[in-house]
C-alpha cells in the first residue's frame, strides 16, 4: 500500500510541476523573441500601439481592393442607388481605368439565378470599349440604357458568346439594365472619367 501511495504522490507531483511549466511558457516572458523583448504579450502590444487604428487601416485597404485582385472603390451615390437592387452588388465598383477594352458578363450568377451583370459597376477612362459577353445562362438578355442613354444591344438574346460593345468617349455615369430582367435587379453602371 505504501508503494501505491508513493506512486500516486509521484504522479501528482510530476503533473503539478509539468502543468506549472506549461503555464509559465504561456506568460509571454520566456524570452523566445515572440514578445517584443519586454514581456508584453501580442494583445498588450496591439493595445499599446493602437491596434484599433491598425484594424481600421486594414479595413480601409480592403475597401479599395477586392479579393479577386481587382481594385475597387466605393460607388458614387447615383450608382449605389441604381445598382443597389442587384444581389451581386456590394456597394463598390471595379476600377478598370487606363485599359483599352474591358469585359462585363451578361447572365452572371445573381438575383435568384443567372440574372446579373458581372461586375455590376465599373469605372473606366474615356476611350475605353466595354464588351458585354453573354454567358448563355438565364434565358434571353439585353443591354439597354436607363432613360435616353446610348446603350442598346437590341432584342434579348440567350446564345453564349454573343457580344455587344460600346466605346465611351465622354465622361459621365451610364446606367443600364436588361429589359426582361430589370425587375429582378439585373442592372449595371459604367462610370467614365
Amino acid at each position: 500500500m505504501t508503494d501505491d501511495l508513493d506512486r500516486r504522490t509521484f504522479i501528482r507531483t510530476t503533473a503539478a510541476v509539468s502543468g506549472a511549466g506549461l503555464l509559465a511558457g504561456c506568460g509571454g516572458s520566456g524570452g523566445d523573441g515572440g514578445d517584443g523583448g519586454d514581456g508584453e504579450t501580442e494583445a498588450e502590444e496591439m493595445e499599446a500601439t493602437g491596434g484599433e487604428e491598425m484594424e481600421s487601416t486594414e479595413a480601409e485597404e480592403m475597401d479599395t481592393e477586392s479579393s479577386g485582385g481587382m481594385e475597387t472603390v466605393e460607388a458614387p451615390g447615383e450608382v449605389a442607388d441604381y445598382v443597389g437592387e442587384s444581389s451581386n452588388f456590394d456597394g463598390s465598383m471595379v476600377v478598370m481605368t487606363d485599359q483599352d477594352e474591358v469585359s462585363v458578363s451578361v447572365g452572371a450568377e445573381g438575383n435568384g439565378g443567372a440574372f446579373a451583370f458581372d461586375p455590376p459597376a465599373i469605372n473606366v477612362s474615356t476611350g475605353t470599349t466595354v464588351v458585354w459577353e453573354w454567358t448563355g445562362q438565364g434565358a434571353g438578355h439585353n443591354v439597354k440604357s436607363e432613360g435616353d442613354g446610348p446603350l442598346d444591344s437590341g432584342s434579348a438574346v440567350s446564345e453564349e458568346g454573343n457580344t455587344y460593345e460600346y466605346t465611351f468617349e465622354e465622361t459621365g455615369t451610364y446606367l443600364y439594365n436588361c429589359v426582361p430582367h430589370k425587375a429582378l435587379g439585373m442592372v449595371g453602371a459604367v462610370v467614365v472619367e
